[in-house]
């Protein structure tokens, strides 16, 4: 007779966590199953708590809801989906790359359209709905940033980093108020927020140059250079700050920072607009 101790059904259940986007995994997977991130990136964390985001491996397929999105190239990445019948992702409309002719189109009704012209903020969101294939692109280097969210979770991100979203997500705008708008100059800084409810959803980002994250522990802060900012949590509060860069025969310059202080995730990009103020 079988001793039940050595009994398969008697092994503990063991899974391995996702650095990245915290899925669990089977403990023999060699990258995270919901956003495709190698299951070792704990070790690409710098000495002051930056961790790199995850670079994906060509063709890496996720899966989300019935529907499977690839990750394609690395110069300039592509994000393929493959939509199953009744799933849609919407997005800006000029990020699409290519469509089989099946997807069905339409547009988001959005509210507040007058306030988004005004920010420079898209305006018209488009939503693909499947069955069928589709792609997205942006026309810059830079790398796709996979965020599975998780029922209950909010993000923050800057206007026209968003690729595409799962229609699970909820998408409206917020506005930073005293937060100087990169390309608008001095009305705020408008971001896109998107909000899980009672079901998951995959939210892909770019960004420019490389992407890199930071967890901030509660009443943790640090200074951003605003065209760097890439998303944040929700938890995560976000104020302007003018430093002075000593003085001269005008009084010298000031730069503006974004102080963001925890709880939560910040991310930030590499290749940016440099912001200041004379």
């Amino acid at each position: 007779m079988t001793d039940p101790a050595l009994s398969p059904a008697a092994e503990p259940f063991e899974r391995i966590q996702c650095q990245w986007c915290q899925s669990m995994n089977e403990k023999s997977a060699l990258a995270c199953r919901a956003c495709g991130a190698p299951l070792d990136i704990r070790n690409l964390v710098s000495e002051s708590g930056w961790r790199e985001a995850p670079r994906i491996r060509d063709m890496t397929e996720i899966q989300f809801s019935s529907s499977t999105c690839q990750v394609e190239g690395e110069i300039v990445p592509a994000a393929e989906i493959n939509l199953g019948p009744g799933d849609s992702v919407f997005f800006e409309h000029h990020v699409m790359l290519w469509k089989e002719e099946r997807v069905a189109m339409s547009v988001m009704q959005l509210s507040g359209g007058l306030k988004r012209a005004f920010a420079g903020m898209p305006f018209i969101i488009s939503v693909a709905t499947g069955p069928g294939r589709i792609a997205f692109s942006r026309d810059a280097t830079g790398e796709l940033i996979v965020l599975p969210l998780h029922p209950g979770m909010e993000i923050d991100v800057r206007e026209h980093a968003f690729l595409l979203s799962s229609h699970q997500i909820a998408y409206s705008f917020i506005r930073i108020k005293g937060l100087s708008n990169i390309l608008f100059g001095g009305q705020g800084m408008y971001m896109d927020r998107f909000v899980t409810t009672g079901s998951p959803g995959l939210l892909i980002l770019h960004g420019y140059g490389n992407v890199f994250e930071r967890r901030l522990g509660a009443g943790e802060s640090i200074m951003v250079e605003p065209g760097a900012f890439l998303y944040k949590d929700s938890s995560v509060t976000m104020n302007v700050e003018f430093q002075k860069l000593g003085s001269g025969l005008f009084g010298g310059a000031n730069m503006s920072l974004a102080k963001v202080t925890g709880p939560g995730r910040v991310g930030i990009q590499s290749m940016y607009v440099h912001h200041h103020t004379e």
